[in-house]
């Protein structure tokens, strides 16, 4: 499916329904790939009670063998994004899903998505949380994503590597703590960004189980 970003640049993604009535989430990949990062993952967020929608943002490449047809558009009509840029293809997924739901969405981000998720949610009323998978200050000078925060107030589940811990802790510090889980895994080194979730990752099953446990959470909101 198409659909605009706020600044009208038309927006693929891919849609994985669950029942009509139940709320989004809205999955963004790393900065090279593509939709195709959650073809194994949005499955499972589907039967825990979500319709998703997994977006090629306007900066990236390919993954799983899908190319990113936001990225090729952007380029064809020279536009030159920059990672900050695709905070717009998020807001046009914000208005996108609303639109279909009438609810609340939650946000799903991996890396410098991950960043731009947190910085969307705040003072939005259409969002109702947010997954960071290791997000970091990917923006600066010109943007901090720590100091940015100050007033966010949405439920938010942080995890990463276990590497990127501090990082983790300095860039949610803004993050009230009875919003805020913060996890990496206590056995293993962990992955960075969606990665984490992967088969492949000895971690996975706990970044699983972290999440399961955030979304229980959400629903009770």
């Amino acid at each position: 499916m198409i659909f605009p970003a706020s600044d009208s640049l038309p927006v693929t993604a891919d849609f994985y329904p669950g029942n009509a009535d139940e709320p989004y989430i809205l999955l963004f990949h790393d900065e090279d790939g593509s939709r195709g990062e959650y073809r194994n993952i949005a499955p499972r967020l589907v039967r825990i009670g979500y319709n998703c929608l997994a977006v090629d943002l306007r900066q990236g490449k390919e993954s799983h063998f899908v190319s990113d047809e936001t990225a090729r558009r952007a380029d064809s009509l020279h536009l030159y994004p920059k990672k900050s840029d695709c905070l717009k293809d998020i807001e046009g997924a914000i208005r996108y899903a609303v639109q279909r739901s009438h609810r609340p969405v939650v946000l799903f981000g991996s890396s410098f998505s991950a960043s731009l998720c947190l910085l969307a949610a705040k003072n939005n009323p259409d969002v109702k949380a947010v997954v960071a998978f290791s997000p970091g200050e990917f923006f600066k000078p010109q943007l901090s994503v720590r100091d940015s925060l100050q007033g966010y107030d949405k439920l938010t589940l942080v995890a990463g590597a276990k590497f990127e811990y501090p990082y983790l802790i300095e860039i949610s510090e803004n993050i009230p703590d009875d919003k805020k889980t913060i996890f990496v895994p206590s056995q293993a080194e962990g992955e960075h960004g969606i990665n984490a979730l992967s088969e492949s990752n000895p971690a996975s099953n706990d970044y699983w189980l972290s999440l399961l446990m955030f979304f229980r959470n959400v629903k009770k909101l």
